[in-house]
């Protein structure tokens, strides 16, 4: 009987935002698709595209699952990213974004999936402080096992370190997280953040365990108020620089787990 060679990277290409394109399980994936130019997009709190995607969508390539954190603002599913979701198989998200959205399948917070080997289980997120729900809507943050597999905690667009202990103690352990940070802040809960900053994401990183910190969705956007460069000190003054693992964009890196 053959072995289960156990993988120890996960090949990671960092579009922008919080895009990402990565290899697991024998198939591939995306989690939040952004393509867009720059620009602005007006609602009730008109957010500010900076910067494009770092390669195009043809560059891309085939995608076998889309990782959607929820489908409510443009950040995380813009026009392009719409008209994407259209080209993929399966693509999963909220109940919520199921409503609203052809073809997605809603997950419930802790239910799974399979695709192929792949168990994919939604993991609650909250994007905002306590309460938030009723203005920031319905997001979800996804977790994905495989035997043979690095376990990889996607977050979504999540501020909750609570809730990044709660998924930590679901699981035997986790080997890759890919952290949304950045400070994301559009005013409306005054100085509370909407994604992790670089305080409250040293605290996530501790309650992984030994968890490589894959950080994205810091760039790109004019409500995001903390740079890559100050997380990386901020996690050096906590002792876990090692553990900090910044994709450059639009290069295919390998992390490595362990």
């Amino acid at each position: 009987m053959s072995e289960t060679i156990e993988r120890t990277a996960l090949e990671v290409l960092h579009i922008g935002g919080p895009t990402v394109r990565f290899r697991y399980g024998g198939s591939t994936w995306l989690t939040d698709p952004t393509f867009d130019a720059p620009g602005d997009y007006p609602g009730p709190i008109t957010l500010h595209k900076l910067t494009g995607p770092a390669i195009s969508i043809e560059e891309v390539g085939a995608v076998d699952v889309v990782l959607l954190s929820h489908d409510q603002h443009a950040d995380n599913l813009d026009t392009a990213g719409r008209a994407f979701l259209t080209t993929v198989d399966t693509v999963f998200s909220t109940t919520d974004a199921a409503t609203r959205v052809d073809g997605v399948r809603g997950l419930r917070v802790w239910e799974s999936a399979q695709v192929g080997a792949v168990t994919v289980t939604a993991v609650p997120a909250l994007h905002g402080p306590e309460g938030c729900e009723p203005f920031s809507g319905a997001v979800t943050g996804f977790v994905l096992e495989a035997e043979g597999e690095p376990t990889v905690y996607v977050s979504g667009d999540n501020a909750s370190v609570e809730l990044v202990g709660e998924i930590a103690g679901r699981f035997e352990r986790i080997d890759v997280a890919l952290l949304n940070v950045g400070a994301g802040n559009v005013g409306r809960f005054g100085d509370i953040d909407v994604t992790l900053n670089a305080r409250t994401a040293v605290q996530p990183a501790e309650a992984l365990g030994g968890a490589v910190i894959v950080p994205v969705h810091a760039e790109g956007w004019a409500h995001f108020t903390e740079t890559l460069d100050h997380l990386a000190r901020v996690f050096g003054y906590a002792g876990l620089a090692d553990r900090l693992r910044i994709p450059p964009a639009g290069e295919v890196v390998e992390v490595a787990v362990g």
